[in-house]
């Protein structure tokens, strides 16, 4: 196992200043090279230290943009009028990119991948979509699929 020190939030491994353990080839192959992690040498101890204060800063600012961005997407109710078949089943698929499209003409940008849909929404009703905007902060978008008239 290789001990590194986490630069910036991962999912499922970690937060920024953790102090984590992950195989070696993760580590060299994708950690270092995206600029996610350092290897946990004396050194690098050291040197982080001067940047987590600014990471921490950085991280309160994210999470307080990410907490303002869940009030605003969970107030949003989005409809989608679409042709679908006599039993419910579209014609199609509503899916994470259209549900961002219609986050941004109501003004709230959100990058389509935030968006945990599981797959395209492909039935008539009424769905509770997860939108992951921080590690902890995941609101929900109320999203109608209505037959078109």
């Amino acid at each position: 196992m290789a001990e590194v020190i986490l630069r910036k939030d991962v999912v499922d491994l970690g937060n920024a200043g953790e102090l984590v353990n992950v195989r070696p080839g993760y580590a060299r192959n994708y950690l270092i090279p995206q600029g996610l992690a350092l290897l946990a040498t004396e050194g690098n101890r050291r040197r982080f230290e001067e940047e987590r204060r600014q990471i921490e800063q950085s991280t309160e600012r994210d999470r307080a943009h990410a907490r303002e961005l869940a009030a605003r997407i969970g107030e949003q109710s989005l409809k989608f009028a679409v042709r679908a078949g006599d039993e419910g089943r579209l014609f199609g698929s509503v899916t994470s990119a259209d549900i961002a499209e219609q986050l941004a003409e109501a003004g709230i940008e959100v990058d389509r991948r935030l968006i945990r849909l599981e797959e395209p929404i492909k039935e008539l009703g009424v769905y509770d979509v997860p939108v992951r905007l921080h590690t902890d902060i995941q609101p929900e978008v109320k999203v109608w699929v209505v037959a078109e008239e």
